[in-house]
C-alpha cells in the first residue's frame, strides 16, 4: 500500500468476523459462534495505532464496535489525524442481528481523497444505501466485506459461484448508478465455516472494472483522478441532476 492515498480494508478486519452465519430460511443459527469478536472504541488504542499507521494515507478499516454496551459491525475511516468517519452497517443477513446492533444513517465526509462514504457487506445489495451516499455528496464509496460463497460451492468453483457473481455485479451497478468511485474490498481464505470470494477490486464511475484481485489474497490498485473521473462520467448524462424523485413511489412501511 506505500504511496497509495486510499485504502480500504475488509469488514471485521479488527478482531475478525462471525466464524458461522445462519443457514434457516429466517436467518436462524444452527449454532453460535465459537466466539464472539473483541470489541473496540472508537477512540480506543485499536484505532489510535491504525491511525499512527495510515499516516498521510486516508485508511478504511472494519472492526466490532462497542457503544453503551451495545455491539456495532462497523467501519472507521482514518488517517493520523484521527477518525474522520464512522458507518454502522445497516443491513444485516443471516442471523447477524442477533450478535450485532444494525446501524441507522449513511452519511458521507470530507476526506483528503474527496467526500467519502462507507458502506459494509450486505449494505450494497440496496440500491438505496450507496444513492443516500451519492445524494449526501460522496464522490468515492469506499465498501468493505466479509462476503462468503455459497454454500453449494466447491472448492474448485468459487469463481464461479453465484455469490461471487452477485458481489461483483453488485459493485459495478451501484458505482454506475451513482456515477461515483467504488472501492471494495473484501475477506479472503476461510473462517470458521465461511469461505470467502475475495474480489477487491477498483470500480471507475461508468462501472468499469479498474483493478481487481479476482479469488486471489492481495491489493487491487488503480490510480484515478477522482474529480477528473466524476467530471468525464457525468458530463454527458448525469445521474443524480438527471432524476425525477416526485414520480417515484414513496417507501412503503409495513
Amino acid at each position: 500500500a506505500q504511496g497509495a492515498s486510499l485504502l480500504a480494508l475488509p469488514e471485521a478486519s479488527i478482531g475478525g468476523y462471525l466464524s458461522v452465519l445462519g443457514a434457516g430460511r429466517d436467518g436462524s443459527h444452527a449454532e453460535s459462534p465459537e466466539s464472539l469478536p473483541p470489541v473496540t472504541d472508537v477512540d480506543g488504542p485499536e484505532l489510535r495505532r491504525v491511525a499512527e499507521i495510515a499516516g498521510d494515507m486516508t485508511l478504511v478499516v472494519g472492526f466490532c464496535e462497542e457503544d453503551g454496551g451495545t455491539r456495532y459491525n462497523s467501519a472507521a475511516a482514518v488517517t493520523g489525524e484521527g477518525v474522520l468517519g464512522v458507518h454502522r452497517k445497516v443491513h444485516q443477513p443471516l442471523g447477524e442481528n442477533m450478535f450485532y446492533e444494525a446501524g441507522d444513517v449513511f452519511r458521507a465526509f470530507d476526506t483528503p481523497v474527496g467526500r467519502l462514504g462507507m458502506l459494509i457487506c450486505y449494505d450494497k445489495a440496496f440500491p438505496e444505501s450507496a444513492r443516500g451516499l451519492a445524494l449526501d455528496g460522496a464522490e468515492v464509496v469506499a465498501c468493505i466485506s466479509a462476503w462468503p460463497a455459497s454454500r453449494t460451492a466447491s472448492g474448485d468453483d468459487i469463481a464461479d459461484d453465484r455469490w461471487t457473481h452477485r458481489f461483483n455485479l453488485f459493485d459495478q451497478a451501484r458505482a454506475l448508478e451513482n456515477q461515483v468511485v467504488w472501492v471494495a474490498a473484501n475477506q479472503h481464505g476461510t473462517f470458521g465455516s465461511l469461505r470467502f470470494v475475495a474480489n477487491a477490486k477498483i470500480v471507475g464511475p461508468g462501472g468499469d472494472v479498474r483493478a481487481t484481485t479476482g479469488t486471489d489474497a492481495g491489493l487491487a490498485v488503480a490510480h484515478l483522478d477522482v474529480e477528473a473521473e466524476l467530471d468525464t462520467a457525468r458530463r454527458a448524462m448525469f445521474h443524480l441532476r438527471d432524476r425525477r424523485p416526485e414520480l417515484y413511489l414513496e417507501p412503503v412501511h409495513a
